[in-house]
């Protein structure tokens, strides 16, 4: 198999005309909408729905919506010059430490205290399969093993790709099982009205005591930080860089015809995979207002992933619960294989930053890969083991999600600004699309510390 982070003549091809060629060709972003959705949407999103109701709708959705322009800047980066998001960090302006400079650092130390949060999400996976299976008063520590074991074994024997491609399938699978339950909920008691669809648009924010929530809930839902740095290893992967061949000093029209057209393919596969979790986003997230805020239940504990089936029982019968299992164990074991996959990569190319590997040679990038994939999923497991709490492990991942988010809007400023060619630049819809998600993003983090630290 050609290596993938190479880029030679030989492997130029055209972008693709047409919109089935064009579908072909798409990928990368699906499979980082699987990797979301069992973190930000199915826990994160529906706990900030039961705490607080219908209000912070607009929050939610204003989430998914606005952070897709970095995700789509990073693209761009990287399909013409090829440099991962770690090589990107690592050439931003600043101090150096050792060999990498403090961007990749502070990435490193952040990212590795968001253990937590897939911690958390293992935590979920043996929750729901115990719940499904009970094996007796060590069912959770049985099946967080289990969990973990088939995790390893998918990601470090390299068979991750085709178990993907299913996850993604079943995941809008239950996509479609979550649409049915909201419109089935017309036709019980916690049937939602237009006043509160409405109460939702009136851009308020949680009590202080809340805050927290909303920052985690904010920085996850959608793309995270993670997921804008992960995204630029699926494009390479997936060909893009490659394709658009080695940036050569004078751009000739041929090269920047290509690049042109890869990045429009990257454009509208993040798009469509926004539009894709932006969905599911929404769709939990009034489950969890309608159904658990009206009962004042909080998933916690424990019982996080039986409270969260109540939303499926509670709108389609008591008939809905295994089937909401199912798709659970489905939605957030396909979040743990795609966030193992992505930290792998992301964590060999930092220490190949710092001067311990070299992440450009094939044979010591994959040995890195495979013995992370081994090392991960026990800290995860040893982190619920230890905690025992997977709804509040997720939330505080998130909100540590929010200093990633900072550094890349940082280095998506640079990318535009100072890097990015001048034939390449995009129009000014998109750099004021650009700028609003970094004001957002900016804002979120000023009014949430403010909130949080000083009410």
């Amino acid at each position: 198999m050609p290596n993938p982070y190479e880029r030679t003549p030989e492997k130029i091809v055209a972008p693709p005309t047409g919109w089935l060629n064009t579908a072909k060709r798409l990928g990368p972003g699906f499979v980082l909408s699987a990797s979301i959705v069992g973190s930000g949407e199915l826990i994160a999103t529906t706990i900030f729905g039961a705490r607080v109701g219908f209000i912070c709708l607009w929050l939610i959705l204003f989430s998914c919506l606005v952070k897709v322009a970095i995700q789509i800047e990073f693209g761009r980066f990287t399909i013409y010059s090829g440099k991962t998001s770690m090589q990107a960090l690592d050439e931003l302006p600043g101090p150096r430490f050792g060999k990498a400079n403090w961007a990749v650092w502070s990435w490193f130390v952040t990212h590795s205290l968001k253990n937590l949060q897939v911690g958390g999400i293992i935590g979920g996976v043996a929750l729901a399969l115990s719940a499904l299976y009970d094996l007796g008063d060590n069912s959770n520590i049985i099946w967080t093993i289990v969990a973990a074991s088939l995790t390893i074994l998918v990601v470090s024997r390299g068979i991750y790709g085709p178990i993907e491609k299913w996850s993604i399938i079943m995941i809008g699978l239950f996509t479609i099982f979550t649409v049915v339950s909201l419109i089935s909920l017309q036709w019980t008691p916690f049937a939602i009205s237009g006043n509160e669809i409405a109460s939702g648009f009136g851009f308020e924010l949680p009590a202080s005591a809340l805050i927290l929530v909303a920052l985690g809930t904010f920085s996850i839902t959608g793309v995270g930080g993670d997921e804008v740095l992960a995204y630029n290893y699926w494009l390479i992967e997936k060909g893009y860089a490659s394709f658009t061949g080695p940036e050569p000093k004078t751009h000739s029209p041929e090269w920047l015809a290509r690049a042109k057209g890869w990045i429009r393919v990257m454009q509208l596969d993040a798009v469509l995979s926004m539009v894709c979790y932006t969905l599911v986003t929404a769709l939990f997230y009034l489950l969890g207002a309608a159904i658990l805020h009206s009962q004042k239940i909080v998933p916690e504990g424990n019982e996080l992933i039986t409270v969260l089936s109540k939303m499926y029982t509670d709108s389609l019968g008591p008939w809905a619960e295994k089937a909401f299992l199912i798709g659970a164990v489905v939605v957030l074991f396909s979040t743990l294989l795609a966030a193992l996959a992505a930290w792998t990569r992301l964590f060999s190319d930092a220490f190949g930053r710092f001067g311990w590997i070299n992440f450009n040679d094939e044979k010591q990038r994959r040995k890195s890969i495979a013995i992370l994939s081994v090392i991960f999923p026990i800290i995860w497991s040893i982190l619920y083991f230890q905690i025992g709490k997977p709804g509040f492990m997720v939330i505080i991942g998130g909100a540590l999600t929010m200093i990633i988010l900072l550094i890349v809007v940082f280095a998506a400023i640079i990318m535009r600004y100072k890097w990015l060619p001048q034939e390449l630049r995009p129009s000014r819809a998109f750099d004021l699309a650009l700028w609003l998600s970094i004001v957002a993003i900016v804002a979120a983090g000023i009014v949430s510390a403010t909130k949080y630290f000083v009410a």
